[in-house]
Parts: C-alpha cells; sequence; structure tokens
C-alpha cells in the first residue's frame, strides 16, 4: 500500500482457482500480462485505488482466450461492487449527485447509472410477486405532462405493488390484461371513483369492492358544509365555526365548545335537525369489525338514511343520497373489513419525498423503478 496521485493505491494480485469459464478447462498458458486499476471504498477521507496484476490466459482445451476474473468485480468494470453499492446507497439516503460525485471523484451520470443499476438488481430479486390478496387502487399525480398515474398497493403486506402511468379505464387496460395472479385478489379498496369500481370488476371479477371509509365520511361532510353556506352564508365563513361542525360531536375537546356550537345551531332549528342527522350517519358508516348478521339491521338503517336524503328539498343533501345509493354495496361491505387507503396515503406521502429528493422526475420508468423498491 502507498499514496500516490491524493489516493490510496493497493497493490494486489490474486490467486484463486484458474479455470477457463468457457469450458472449465484447467489447462491454461499466458498470453499477455497487465495492471488493472480499479476503484475501491475509501479509507477514510481518502480516496482508494486497487492496482490488479491480472494476466490474459488462453485454453488449451477449448482455444479460447480470456483476461482473469476477480471476486467483487464485475467484467469490463473500472470499480468494485462494494464501492458502487456504497454510492448507491449514499445517493439514497438523500446525498445529491453533485456532491458524490466532488467527493468521489467520479460524474454525476455516473452516480446516477450506478443507482439505477442498484435499484434494478434489487427490483429484480422481487420480480415475480404474486398479485395480493387485498389490493388498494388510488390515483396520485405525477407531472403536468404525464398526467396522474395509478397505485397498486398491497394493503396486507403494507408495500406498493406497482404503479401505472395514466389513471383512465383505456390507459390501464393493457397493463391489467397482462397482470398474473389475478383471480387471487379477494378485496379491492378504493375511493368513491366509478372509473376504478369498473376497472375492478372487470378484471378482479371474484373480489370484493370495499369503498373506503375516509372518502365516504368526507363526502358526507361536504355535501353538509354545502347545505350549511344555503342556509347561513355568513357563518359558514367562520373558521372557528367550520372546524367546530366538522367534528364529531365525540371529539369536542371543551364544554365550551360544545356550549358555543349549541348556542349557534339553536338559532337555526332546519341547521340544528341536518348537523344531528349528519352525526348520526357518520357514526353509522364509522361502525366496524361487524358480522354478516350484524350487518344486516346497519343495511336497513343505510337504506332508510339514503330514502331520507333523496327526499329532502335541498339539492346537495339530494346528491348525497343518490350517491350512496348508487355505492350502498361497497358502503355496506366496508362495516365487514377493516382495511383501506390510508396506507396507500402514506405511501403518496413518501412518494412525494421521493420526488423532491430527486428535484422531480421526467422519465415515469425511473420514478416507478424508484417507487417499487423504496416503497416495498
Amino acid at each position: 500500500m502507498d499514496r500516490c496521485e491524493g489516493l490510496v493505491c493497493v497493490s494486489v494480485r490474486h490467486v484463486g482457482d484458474r479455470s477457463c469459464p468457457f469450458c472449465a478447462g484447467s489447462s491454461l498458458r499466458v498470453r499477455d500480462f497487465r495492471i488493472r486499476r480499479v476503484r475501491h471504498e475509501s479509507f477514510g477521507e481518502r480516496l482508494c485505488e486497487l492496482r490488479l496484476e491480472t494476466r490474459k490466459w488462453q485454453c488449451r482445451g477449448c482455444g479460447r482466450s480470456f483476461w482473469q476474473r476477480f471476486p467483487g468485480i464485475l467484467p469490463g468494470k473500472r470499480s468494485t461492487e462494494p464501492f458502487r453499492r456504497y454510492v448507491a446507497n449514499q445517493h439514497r439516503d438523500g446525498i445529491n449527485r453533485s456532491c458524490l460525485s466532488r467527493r468521489e471523484s467520479i460524474g454525476g451520470a455516473t452516480v446516477e447509472r450506478w443507482y439505477r443499476d442498484c435499484l434494478g438488481r434489487l427490483l429484480s430479486e422481487r420480480n415475480g410477486a404474486p398479485c395480493p390478496r387485498v389490493l388498494g387502487i388510488d390515483e396520485h399525480f405525477f407531472t403536468r405532462k404525464g398526467g396522474y398515474a395509478t397505485t397498486f398497493c398491497d394493503l396486507g403486506k403494507s408495500r406498493i405493488y406497482d404503479i401505472v402511468l395514466g389513471r383512465s379505464e383505456a390507459s390501464l387496460e393493457a397493463y391489467l390484461n397482462r397482470l398474473p395472479g389475478k383471480e387471487r385478489v379477494e378485496v379491492v379498496c378504493m375511493d368513491l371513483s366509478s372509473t376504478y369500481r369498473a376497472v375492478a370488476r372487470k378484471h378482479f371479477p371474484q373480489a370484493r369492492i370495499v369503498a373506503d371509509r375516509f372518502h365516504v365520511v368526507r363526502l358526507v361532510n361536504h355535501h353538509f358544509l354545502a347545505c350549511w353556506k344555503l342556509i347561513d352564508p355568513v357563518g359558514a365563513k367562520s373558521r372557528g365555526l367550520v372546524s367546530l361542525m366538522r367534528r364529531h360531536q365525540e371529539h369536542l375537546k371543551s364544554p365550551e365548545q360544545a356550549a358555543r356550537l349549541d348556542d349557534y345551531l339553536a338559532r337555526f332549528p332546519g341547521l340544528e335537525r341536518i348537523y344531528a342527522f349528519k352525526q348520526r350517519l357518520c357514526r353509522l358508516l364509522l361502525v366496524k369489525h361487524q358480522t354478516e348478521r350484524n350487518c344486516r339491521p346497519l343495511a336497513r338503517q343505510l337504506l332508510r338514511v339514503i330514502e331520507e336524503l333523496k327526499s329532502s328539498k335541498l339539492s346537495p343533501l339530494i346528491t348525497l343520497g343518490e350517491t350512496l345509493e348508487d355505492w350502498a354495496e361497497e358502503i355496506a361491505t366496508m362495516w365487514r373489513f377493516t382495511k383501506n387507503n390510508g396506507i396507500t396515503e402514506g405511501f403518496h406521502n413518501k412518494m412525494e419525498n421521493l420526488k423532491r429528493q430527486a428535484y422531480g422526475f421526467r422519465n415515469f420508468e425511473n420514478y416507478r423503478l424508484r417507487v417499487r423498491v423504496l416503497c416495498s
């Protein structure tokens, strides 16, 4: 070992099994000799270079020639695999390309290429995974040019199964037609998207479709706030009242908050009845862990609620009743299953962090590669 040109240079001679990689013959003769210079992991703050004494052999059995190979160094590469993995792990942990390029005296494009190669090897080890039994489907924004992408999440194992560019039935058709193991899917969880429901019914005919509880409750609150604006446009602009009206009654933190809300509702008897109706509907939708027998009276309650909404004279309530009627089966299935798309939404936050670390993506395949490896 010596120091030369600001590097830690290590001279190495590897003596191992000498055999032909083509015919496994051991009868060889030397044809050439050279010193191979290969970058290796740094020693502290100093860069390291291996100088390998290598020979060109010719097999007497098959007549082919080949250069001597070393463990941990792929043919034709000018860096060791530990060094490439080190750079890829540093880049994955958030160190940008320019910083790594200056620190390790390599090109920025080389950092990106090594990182993609590392992710590609990790992904190849995980390819061939069967389709998940509990599948979550949701959309997220990719780029202005690319539009939206569809996320397929394995809710049973809390990991991303795959992402596909597009959210329409036509853009997902080709991917879902060649998706293996679709018959394994038993439950599909989604928001109230008619497009995803049509896709699930076509490609996962044996699966039960479950509406995401968060989106159903949010839909109820949205239409309730629309009714409030029709009854009292001035009060609906108060941020303090909006915070109180959006909460469930059991989540009011203090008696003062409950008293303020009661005083306000007493001024609008019609709004007070709508508020009580909304609270009763939300409590019905938040029921979990029910057996098939216990779901029957809950289903009858839901049907009565839908009829009351459709017979209302307020257009937001009528629209809400029609939507709940259209999704009545998926909402009723919600009482049996506890899985929801909260796991998928959490992964969407992680995807946003990946895009910020990379300062955005232009190539969807690079984005898909990172998401599939780092979110699984």
